[in-house]
């Protein structure tokens, strides 16, 4: 860019000096042809003896010989063009005096008094010249003027413009090097920082060197978007991965356990370890809860699974209902809340249960557009979570009503309640709060509020936890009130 900056002012500069010495050597030749012309006129007039005496005025340093006129030299002609004397002016060299072409009479007249450049005799100068006829006399007379001052005025003034015109492109190429390099030091910034980006370190961000209004400071703040938007996808890139290898390996070992009790039950029989029918008997009937634990687990798995297409159909506009199709009709969640009342009563008929609004006071419609097995799910698995994971005898109130725009039903018990950190894990996926519990005694599989969530969320919903250590924990499920599907 600073090439090409140098490259056009050199380029204007050796124009500005053409045009500036053609207008200069135009004025300098104007006025020699006016001073020639007016010399001719005067000279031209006169017989050689006078100029002669002119000159002569001259040499001894008079004033007023021809040296007024610029010390002509004056050739006279015969009409054929033969030169007839010539008059020198006092400090010439006769050998460097004009080069005259042949000019006879018509050639003077055919010239018509215009002034023209010959050359030297010893072709080292220029001459301007104007031919006159002598009138009546015959023959004619060329005054003509040595140019050395007005070409030594050109040559001087190329020189001038030449070293000024280098100095001038010396002092604007350092400047501009200066300006060029300062202006381009944010995007050597911007270099460094996409180098280290690119290996590895996504913390990285383009330093604010310039004002926000100008091109660099748009810029910058455009990169800085970009690199926070680059760094979010990269960690949830890699969340992403840590959970489905935790996902893996947690669903690889709750699908061997079962599997591995049911093997070693079939080799006991094939060993003939079970010689008596009741031993057969209770061998198959925990063969058979295996089978059925394994089963529900499978099941969970691929509902978990369905329902993550659909969340990613979802986010990329295309037709979730191809992955995970839902039954969306008007339905309302008192009908689910009394239905919780009565599996709490089937599950502990000891245990105090009681049917309230969201937070308490008394229940109210709840009206959504949902699907309704969907969420009896969603249901059953709180209501199951709330009942294993407390003290028998442990209240459980059931709440089902509206909050602003939300349709509300919700499960809370008077447990142990939940610590911070369990409560941002706990809708995670083989996440048990209780890590007490067996995986193979009465403990699930920790897959349970987990479709809790991706079933609320795939109605558009969402679930919230109230929960505090030795306070007890409310599950709330908080769908779109009926009007809005409207």
């Amino acid at each position: 860019m600073l090439l090409l900056a140098v490259s056009l002012l050199a380029v204007g500069l050796v124009a500005m000096s053409v045009v500036v010495n053609s207008a200069l050597r135009g004025y300098l030749e104007q006025r020699l042809d006016t001073q020639l012309s007016a010399s001719a006129k005067i000279f031209g007039g006169l017989p050689p003896a006078v100029v002669f005496g002119a000159t002569q005025i001259n040499r001894t340093g008079g004033a007023l010989g021809t040296s007024l006129f610029g010390d002509p030299t004056v050739t006279y002609l015969t009409a054929d063009g033969t030169v007839e004397d010539v008059v020198n002016p006092p400090h010439g060299q006769v050998d460097a005096g004009p080069a005259l072409p042949q000019l006879d009479t018509a050639a003077v007249s055919a010239r018509g008094d215009r002034p023209f450049t010959v050359a030297s005799r010893d072709g080292e100068e220029r001459w301007r010249a104007v031919a006159l006829s002598r009138g009546a006399g015959g023959g004619s007379v060329v005054v003509s003027i040595a140019m050395n001052q007005v070409d030594g005025t050109i040559n001087r003034m190329r020189a001038i413009s030449l070293a000024t015109g280098l100095a001038l492109l010396g002092v604007l190429a350092a400047l501009g090097w200066f300006a060029v390099r300062s202006g381009l030091r944010p995007l050597s910034r911007i270099e460094e920082t996409a180098a280290a980006i690119a290996s590895g370190d996504l913390s990285r961000r383009v330093p604010d060197l310039a004002a926000a209004g100008t091109e660099v400071g748009r810029l910058t703040a455009a990169l800085n978007v970009m690199l926070v938007q680059i760094e979010t996808s990269f960690a949830a890139r890699a969340e992403s991965e840590a959970r489905m290898g935790r996902f893996v390996a947690d669903a690889g070992h709750e699908l061997r356990t079962p599997l591995v009790g049911i093997k070693g039950f079939t080799d006991l029989y094939r060993m003939g370890a079970l010689p008596e029918r009741q031993d057969v008997d209770r061998t198959m009937a925990h063969i058979a809860r295996e089978s059925e634990r394994l089963a529900g687990l499978v099941e969970d798995m691929l509902l978990l699974a369905r329902l993550d297409e659909r969340s990613l159909r979802t986010s990329g506009d295309n037709n979730p209902g191809d992955a995970f199709p839902l039954e969306l009709a008007p339905m309302d969640l008192r009908t689910l809340a009394a239905d919780a009342l009565h599996d709490v009563r089937a599950l502990d008929p000891s245990r105090p249960v009681e049917l309230t609004g969201p937070g308490g006071g008394a229940p109210s419609s709840a009206p959504a557009f949902a699907d309704e097995a969907r969420l009896r799910q969603v249901v059953t698995n709180l209501v199951g979570n709330a009942v294993a994971h407390t003290p028998a005898a442990t209240p459980i109130r059931i709440g089902v009503g509206t909050r602003g725009e939300h349709s509300v039903l919700e499960v809370a018990d008077q447990g142990q309640g939940l610590t911070p950190e369990q409560g941002r894990r706990i809708f995670e996926r083989f996440y048990r709060a209780d890590g007490s519990r067996s995986r193979t005694t009465g403990g699930g599989a920790g897959l349970g509020l987990a479709i809790v969530r991706s079933l609320v969320t795939a109605h558009g919903g969402q679930v919230e936890l109230l929960s505090a250590p030795g306070q007890g924990a409310t599950f709330r499920m908080l769908l779109p009130h009926l009007t809005d599907h409207g």
